[in-house]
């Protein structure tokens, strides 16, 4: 296979100005209440990282690592929980916080999951809305950046497991 090409689509720089407004809105949205955070895992680790150190208001976090299965293309819908939380959540607070929101499958699916755990509150964070593959109906609370199509890498986001170490984010093209 030959190496795909990459442009850069979204600065290092640009993508920091996002996370700080985000961890602005949530602060501000919680200011005098804690907040459960759910990091999905993996493609969220990095975006999570930075999100939590911007957020002023009490934090306490907490990991979900979904699959859901189909082609490298599309989803089949189907989503199996492979790390479940170790926090309960009933009459929290709690924001799941997602790279990206594609297809919506994966999303959706961990939102009614939670959603049956009674919390106070349940809203979603994505740095990355790409909204022209949605194909359920589901909208973040809290989006950093908001994109037609495209396939990227970067800044947590993978292609086979390769270029989430890349600190901007890239257009991936020729594969």
């Amino acid at each position: 296979m030959e190496k795909p090409t990459l442009t850069v689509l979204y600065s290092k720089d640009y993508i920091t100005e996002q996370v700080k407004r985000l961890g602005e809105e949530i602060s501000r949205d919680y200011a005098q209440e804690e907040v459960l955070l759910v990091g999905v895992l993996k493609g969220s680790f990095l975006f999570f990282a930075d999100l939590v150190r911007e957020i002023t208001s009490q934090v306490v976090v907490d990991f979900v690592r979904l699959a859901s299965y189909g082609s490298d293309t599309q989803s089949s819908g189907i989503v199996e929980m492979r790390k479940d939380l170790e926090e309960p959540i009933k009459g929290r607070n709690v924001i799941i916080v997602e790279d990206i929101v594609d297809s919506g499958f994966t999303l959706q699916s961990l939102y009614n999951r939670l959603l049956l755990r009674d919390p106070k509150s349940l809203k979603i964070c994505t740095l990355i809305d790409k909204k022209a593959r949605r194909e359920v109906d589901i909208d973040a609370d809290y989006t950093g950046i908001t994109m037609e199509d495209g396939f990227i890498v970067g800044y947590g986001l993978d292609f086979d497991e390769k270029y989430r170490n890349l600190p901007d984010i890239y257009l991936v093209e020729g594969v």
